[in-house]
């Protein structure tokens, strides 16, 4: 049996991957997830090699029995999703900053050395400096909007990592993954949507260009990262990144978002007559990571976007008939 890790929002976009990943290198692994907004089934090929614990993130005491005898606990559990961020704040903020207590807390009463955990590229909001370095300072531009619920959630989640687990573990180590897509990544972020939208503007007007309406006036950039390259980055930071340390994690291909919706389209033989529309309050016009702290550890992105986009496509047209009663994020 290999070394036990505990992936605490396993059944997740990301958590999923990581989970397959972690059996295929040998780890015994443990996942705690509700499945409440996880889904079973993307572990299912794994299942039988995957002990699960279900059970809520802020259970401190149900968290000690799953944690017991890990190696490194890898803490992803969280309420994601625009969407959730406007409509639920109180439970983002809740499951994120609890959540976050507990496991902690619970990973140092079971005596787990190690301790690895996801923030987000959203504790900094909008960048003075871009690409965007670690070092730049965390903002929350206005408590007003509960769209930073889940960027507040996760400087105060970095803060209890440092500082409770300080003198209780031998690696502590924050990550900020930048906009992480790929196959079974939910039907409610912006490349499934894009999919989604251009295959029905196709059915609805067989001819001609789509009219597709777009957030913003399309120069917004942002820098996707296909999950796979993701998980890498993950993994060579826990090998070989230092205690106490934060990484960007991501690619530094830097694209806008009508330049997105452009390459949707042209992978699905869909030529898009784009609108700009209004953009969201909160919204950030440019977003791209300095990865050159993962590159001096031997990382880089391996999928550039054309690929990762093929591939993701591929998989969303065989499973369009699931978007419909599909509610994951």
């Amino acid at each position: 049996m290999g070394t036990r890790v505990v992936v605490t929002g396993g059944g997740g976009f990301i958590g999923a991957y990581l989970v397959k990943r972690l059996v295929r290198d040998g780890w015994d692994v443990a996942v705690v997830d509700t499945m409440v907004r996880g889904d079973a089934s993307r572990i299912a090929e794994v299942a039988d090699h995957v002990e699960l614990f279900s059970c809520d993130v802020r259970d401190q005491e149900a968290l000690e029995r799953a944690f017991a005898g890990a190696e490194v606990v890898i803490h992803l559990a969280a309420i994601n999703g625009t969407e959730n961020f406007y409509k639920r704040p109180e439970l983002v903020l809740d499951v994120g900053l609890r959540g976050a207590l507990a496991v902690v807390n619970a990973g140092r009463s079971a005596g787990v050395p190690d301790l690895v955990v996801a923030s987000t590229a959203e504790v900094y909001q909008t960048p003075a400096t871009v690409p965007t370095p670690e070092t730049v300072a965390m903002t929350l531009p206005n408590s007003l909007n509960p769209r930073y619920s889940y960027g507040g959630s996760k400087i105060v989640t970095e803060l209890i990592a440092f500082d409770y687990a300080q003198e209780h573990y031998r690696k502590v180590q924050v990550f900020r993954p930048h906009n992480v897509y790929g196959p079974n990544m939910g039907w409610k972020h912006v490349i499934p949507q894009f999919i989604t939208r251009a295959t029905e503007g196709r059915k609805a007007n067989p001819v001609g260009n789509v009219p597709f309406g777009i957030q913003g006036d399309g120069t917004e950039t942002r820098a996707f990262c296909f999950v796979d390259d993701i998980i890498d980055g993950v993994l060579t930071m826990y090998a070989l990144g230092g205690h106490r340390e934060i990484y960007h994690i991501g690619n530094d291909e830097e694209v806008t978002i009508r330049d997105l919706a452009g390459r949707v389209g042209s992978i699905l033989g869909v030529e898009l007559d784009i609108r700009p529309g209004e953009t969201a309050t909160g919204g950030t016009p440019r977003r791209c990571p300095d990865i050159t702290k993962m590159r001096s550890l031997g990382y880089g992105p391996k999928v550039c976007l054309d690929d990762g986009l093929e591939r993701t496509v591929a998989w969303y047209l065989e499973h369009s008939s699931d978007a419909v009663s599909n509610e994951l994020l």
